[in-house]
């Protein structure tokens, strides 16, 4: 392997989205595991929106990260509508798990 190609962004982008997806992965299958030992369906949602939360997050560096490496509009546009898209997906997942939160604490008192 070439050295040059270890510092291409868009490698270095690939990377951090692939994390990212490993992330949800992982805490979807942990929410699973809950739901399963307990029968929490919020619980296994608020883990749901944590696990969503925190890839979308790696998957927007990454998408950041190819900002540099952009060329034409065309390329520009789709960066702007999946930067869109993966922000307004992250603010959802947000209210959702602060929404999830407040419907728990009366609970667990």
């Amino acid at each position: 392997m070439n050295l040059t190609h270890l510092v291409t962004f868009s490698l270095w982008a690939a990377m951090i989205e692939f994390i990212g997806a490993l992330l949800i992965i992982a805490y979807l299958l942990k929410s699973l595991v809950v739901l399963f030992k307990t029968g929490q369906v919020t619980v296994a949602r608020l883990i749901v929106a944590d696990g969503i939360i925190t890839g979308l997050s790696f998957k927007l560096a990454g998408t950041l990260l190819k900002t540099i490496e952009l060329r034409s509009w065309r390329q520009i546009a789709m960066f702007a509508a999946i930067f869109v898209l993966r922000t307004a997906l992250k603010r959802w997942f947000a209210w959702e798990r602060s929404h999830l939160q407040q419907y728990l604490q009366p609970h667990n008192l």
